[in-house]
Formats: C-alpha cells, structure tokens, sequence
C-alpha cells in the first residue's frame, strides 16, 4: 500500500536538495560518551538480571536510556542539522549476537526511529521551511562477505549474502515502520555486504510499492585509497550505480583533508546526489579526535568551493559545535547539481 506521509516527504527531500547543500547530524557514540554511563545505566531497570555484560552495546540505550538519545538529536538540529541519523547502527541480528541480544533487534530500530522522528517533527513543527528529516542507520555488521577472518583459510567466510540479506531486511522493516525517511547504508568496508543490505530495501520497495530514499557510504580505510576489500572509490562506484540511489558518498576513517580526492570521484562520475560525513580529523595516540570546529569547517570549504556535495555532516569525533560551524559555512554555497557531471 502506498504510503502518502513517506512520498511527501520524499518529494521535500528531493526539493530541498535541489535548493541547498543539506546537513546531516555528527557523532553519537561520540555524544553518548559524554554521559559517562556505566553497566548499570546500559541495563536499565528492564534488563538488570541480563546474563551478559551490555556496556558498550549503544544502540540499547534507545530502549533504556531513551532521554539520552533524544537529547543528543535535539542538540544536533539545534546545531542545524537537516538529516538525523537513528541509534541504529549495529541494529542486527548479526551485531547483537555479541550481546545475546538478538530478539530485541525489531525493537531496537522501531523505538530508535520513532525517537529521532518525534524530535524532527518538533523541528519542522517550529519552522515548515526548514523540514528535518530520520536516516535509518544501517552499519556494516562485523562480519565481512568477500574476506576470510581466518588467514589459514582464504576460502572461509563467516556470513553468507543470504544471511546478512535476512538480517538487514528485518532492521530496515522496523526502521521504516518506526518513521524513517531514509535508509542509510553506511561505513560500507565490504561492497557485498551493502549489496545484500540493498537487495533487502529493493525486496522491502516491491512488497510495500513504496519508494525509499536510499543513502549509500562506504569508507576508505587508508591512505591507499581503498576499501577494506580492496575496491578504489571508482570501482565502488561503479558495483552500486546499478541501483536507484538518493546519494553516494563517503564517511569515517578519515578527515575532511584526507576524503577530498575520493569526493572527486565520485562528484565527477556520478548522477546520485553526493554525501560526506568525514572523522574530526585522524585521532591521535589516546584514539581520541582533537580537530576543532573551526578547522574541519575550513577543510569542508574546499568541497562546497569545488561543488563536490550535496550532504555533509560529520563522523567520529564530531559534535554539535562541529555540525553548527558546518551548517553556517555551507549555508553560503549552492549544492553540486547532481545531473551536471562531467
């Protein structure tokens, strides 16, 4: 059944972008750090007699520290950002394995979807021209399709594509029905893992006759120019272009500075709208991200300059200070047409 709230909001997604560069939201692990929660606080009252330790496991603190959560996405439009992210990102069965946490997969990614998309109501609520938008976060999962984890046996794998296929279909129908207008496939390391995760959304657009957005973000590793699995941006590119896409583009693992000629790429060879969300810089001795607000805004001028993108945001290390220097700097420039490709 056709849904009538989704295609208008994927006809103001289409029509804001074609007016300006659009923000998407920075780091929430980042964010959630600042809480300084303990094991306690990750249980909740609701799991206290969990067998398992679940410190560390971020995506359940949408169901046991909710408040948390809102709160770092309304700091985050505060900061001016258009597109909020959901507390998805290790959302499957494959990721909550670790945490013996799989049945609570369906609810994890509803109850963060409606989090993110009750604040981003009140957003677009208090000024209509300004619509604020929910991206399903879809991670890769930690486990890879195309390499063998174990370095005896390079034929081994320890997923198979129609694994991870069911898995991430199950995560995007909760995000859906939890109000997500976009689905996100981001930190793509692996090409064929994101295939399986896009194979599930086209199965998820024919059995709803709906049409999703689709955000696709792959992430090179190092100065190689690679990803994880050997692919170069172009090559990337070309194994996805196949698909209807929003937009493609690239996040974490490096700064601003480091991501700019992979951009190039894709800005001039591609016909989908242009996404970044780069690292505050490359974290240092202690893993932490010291580049400030002010110099990650500088290194993100000579995109919008270029007319590279046409959605920026940030990844680890970023906060809303960094969103908010962005937002103000790429509110003077007009958006990379996403037809004119050379």
């Amino acid at each position: 059944m056709k849904n009538s709230r989704q295609d208008a909001q994927l006809l103001s997604l289409n029509a804001q972008l074609e007016k300006r560069i659009l923000v998407l939201d920075g780091a929430m692990g980042t964010m959630l750090q600042r809480y300084k929660f303990e094991e306690e606080d990750y249980r909740g009252e609701r799991f206290k007699d969990w067998e398992h330790s679940v410190k560390g496991n971020n995506d359940l603190l949408s169901l046991t520290q909710p408040q948390a959560i809102e709160e770092v996405h309304r700091k985050y439009l505060e900061a001016g950002a258009d597109i909020i992210e959901t507390n998805t990102f290790s959302g499957t069965t494959i990721a909550m394995a670790d945490y013996h946490m799989e049945e609570l997969v369906y609810e994890l990614n509803y109850e963060s979807a409606k989090i993110a998309r009750k604040v981003c109501d009140e957003f677009t609520a208090q000024n209509p021209d300004k619509p604020r938008f929910v991206a399903g976060s879809i991670g890769p999962t930690n486990r890879t399709a195309s390499l063998s984890p174990d370095v005896n046996d390079p034929g081994y794998r320890a997923i198979t594509f129609d694994e991870l296929r069911i898995a991430y279909k199950q995560q995007c129908e909760a995000l859906l029905d939890g109000g997500s207008d976009i689905l996100l496939v981001e930190t793509i390391f692996d090409t064929l893992n994101a295939k399986a995760a896009l194979f599930a959304i086209d199965e998820l657009q024919e059995e709803r006759n709906i049409e999703i957005p689709i955000m696709v973000s792959g992430t090179i590793t190092d100065a190689s120019g690679r990803t994880l699995s050997g692919q170069t941006a172009e090559a990337f590119l070309i194994s996805i272009s196949h698909l209807n896409l929003l937009s493609v583009g690239f996040n974490c693992a490096l700064g601003a500075d480091q991501l700019t000629p992979y951009l190039e790429t894709l800005a001039h060879n591609s016909e989908f709208y242009v996404s970044a969300y780069p690292n505050a810089g490359l974290p240092n001795a202690f893993g932490k991200y010291d580049e400030t607000p002010e110099d990650m805004a500088r290194q993100i001028k000579e995109y919008v300059e270029k007319k590279l993108i046409n959605i920026i945001g940030g990844c680890c290390g970023t906060t809303p200070d960094h969103i908010k220097a962005i937002s103000d700097l790429v509110a003077q420039y007009p958006p990379r047409k996403a037809k004119e490709f050379v």
